[in-house]
């Protein structure tokens, strides 16, 4: 008798396991800033889960950029108490960490950062393969000398290289640490030039003008938020213009090396199902998207004065028109 109660105590609480979240699970979600590689990570988010028959209730908060508002969407998140949290960019991720420091009853509330491009640097995580705690994510960190040998299929004698990028973003920080070196090796010479807001970026810019062979977008939230001002300047300067944001490119960049981040998105989304089934972030390494796609725009190019070679444009994933 007593080993029929074990066996049926014990299937009642693998059924709750199974369906502790058969209700409507509760998501918050952090945006940084509106653009459309931010927007992509988003839709595939939410299209996996949809697709794996996840009831979602989503409380969606952006904060166009803005700092302060930043850390004010993360205390509400607090306020909301959801059943996970899912921060879009590192800005927004390192607000919502911050919280599970100032308040001990976010503690056990699952977060997932995504877009981020140095989980370590941001002080996201201390270690990738045992994220330990409540946070663990998939990050956006590229290899940065295949982009300069993507620039340089284009321009075989490129010298200098312009850079813009906010230096209060740990993930653009992170990327031209490892930018630099890679440029080194290869006989670039970057000349750099940073912004605080988009507002910025306009001058920015402008002030690379004449000064450098071609000009390159990392994945900073801030510049790419202000990517229609940039294509404007390089179409009037002459002055080619690539991106390591590949949904950057139809909006009239020459070409990117990158990810797909509606993948990037559907990736997180899977990692979330797996939580909302019962799986701990402290034993989830974070991930990383590996496959990157070749995309190119002719029209574009010919726009800034270049005419992209008929063998890159056969080498390219995806043909921008």
């Amino acid at each position: 008798m007593k080993r029929c109660l074990l066996c049926f105590a014990m299937v009642c609480i693998m059924c709750v396991a199974s369906v502790a979240h058969a209700g409507k699970a509760v998501i918050a979600v952090s945006q940084f800033v509106e653009h459309p590689a931010l927007d992509a990570v988003l839709e595939g988010f939410k299209d996996e889960l949809k697709e794996g028959g996840v009831d979602v209730e989503y409380k969606i908060y952006n904060a166009h950029g803005n700092m302060s508002v930043v850390y004010q969407i993360a205390t509400q998140i607090v306020g909301d108490k959801p059943d996970m949290i899912v921060a879009i960019a590192t800005p927004t991720a390192q607000a919502c960490v911050k919280q599970y420091d100032k308040v001990p009853a976010l503690a056990g509330t699952p977060m997932l950062f995504t877009a981020i491009t140095d989980p370590l640097a941001a002080g996201l995580v201390s270690n990738y393969e045992k994220p330990g705690g409540d946070i663990t994510g998939v990050s956006n960190q590229m290899p940065m000398g295949e982009h300069l040998d993507m620039i340089r299929k284009f321009f075989p004698q490129l010298k200098k290289l312009g850079v813009i990028y906010n230096g209060g973003e740990v993930n653009s920080i992170s990327s031209l640490k490892r930018l630099r070196p890679a440029a080194a090796e290869r006989g670039v010479e970057l000349v750099e030039t940073t912004v605080t807001n988009s507002a910025d970026v306009q001058q920015a810019a402008v002030s690379l003008v004449g000064n450098v062979d071609a000009i390159f977008i990392p994945t900073d939230n801030t510049v790419v938020s202000a990517m229609d001002v940039v294509v404007k300047v390089c179409r009037r300067s002459q002055t080619p213009l690539f991106v390591a944001d590949t949904d950057s490119v139809s909006r009239g960049a020459i070409a990117a090396l990158g990810f797909d981040y509606y993948l990037h998105g559907r990736q997180t989304g899977a990692m979330a199902i797996r939580i909302l089934n019962g799986e701990k972030p402290a034993d989830m390494p974070v991930e990383f998207q590996k496959k990157l796609a070749f995309h190119v725009f002719p029209t574009a190019a010919e726009k800034m004065g270049v005419t992209i070679p008929e063998a890159l444009i056969k080498e390219a994933d995806i043909i921008h028109k």
